[in-house]
């Protein structure tokens, strides 16, 4: 009986559409707390807002170049609305217009990066930034291509992307960051052709600094089907606990 029960339930789960989705919220929720904006006060006297996205428990972030472009202060703004005192630019990488910036902190939450040369035309992602300044804003799009640059490759992304975006994580289907968002092509009937440095650059700036970032857990399985699976059991193993294990008394 228990088996039939199961069966149904099982197969009721894969077949719901809601579990045929990327998660976005669930990648959404695991790192909005370690992308911050990057508030910007220039030689000039003007200020500046880009994104940037915590590497290390205690303040290590990367964000875009031309986000710390002749900056005379930099902090940043957690989504808590918490303000850090002074962040240090540390380093940059100006082919890839990549920069590292540090602030005086212990147990931040960070993120985990990924491995850019795996990812391909079509993949699924999601991208938190501060577009306008408007603070942990989700989107969502594909990997439009993979494009040579000259002597880079850079990521073509639908995903929208807005001036502040600069520097926001796009995070792939296992919530590992895979680029950085930097640009957009202008043009009045242009959409969504937007581009992003691949965190293998990051990388190579972190290790050409003296830097290193926890390496990245084993890749999850990517196949749908596995996905679904794995979720589907982590359900009925609650259900049928709930359902079939005995009733408990409790005194009054």
């Amino acid at each position: 009986m228990r088996n039939w029960v199961a069966g149904i339930l099982l197969s009721s789960i894969l077949c719901n559409p809601v579990f045929a989705q990327h998660d976005h919220v669930q990648i959404a929720q695991q790192n909005m707390p370690a992308v911050v904006v990057v508030n910007v006060l220039k030689k000039d006297g003007g200020t500046f807002s880009g994104t940037g996205f915590i590497l290390t428990q205690d303040g290590l972030m990367a964000t875009s170049r031309h986000v710390l472009e002749d900056a005379l202060y930099v902090n940043v703004t957690f989504n808590n609305a918490v303000v850090s005192g002074e962040a240090i630019p540390l380093a940059e990488q100006e082919n890839t217009d990549l920069a590292l910036l540090k602030i005086s902190a212990q147990h931040l939450p960070y993120i985990t990066l990924g491995n850019s040369d795996t990812v391909r035309p079509g993949q699924t992602i999601t991208v938190i930034g501060n577009p306008r300044r408007l603070q942990n804003t989700v989107t969502s799009g594909i990997i439009s291509q993979v494009r040579q640059k000259e002597d880079l490759i850079w990521h073509q992304i639908s995903a929208p992307i807005s001036p502040s975006s600069s520097g926001s994580p796009i995070f792939d289907e296992n919530g590992k960051v895979i680029s950085i968002a930097f640009a957009s092509m202008a043009g009045e009937n242009n959409q969504n052709l937007n581009f992003a440095i691949p965190v293998n650059y990051l990388r190579e700036l972190l290790t050409a600094n003296g830097f290193s970032v926890e390496d990245p857990t084993p890749e999850e399985p990517t196949n749908p089907l596995w996905r679904h699976l794995q979720k589907s059991w982590q359900i009925s193993k609650r259900l049928f606990t709930r359902w079939f294990s005995k009733p408990q008394t409790v005194n009054p």
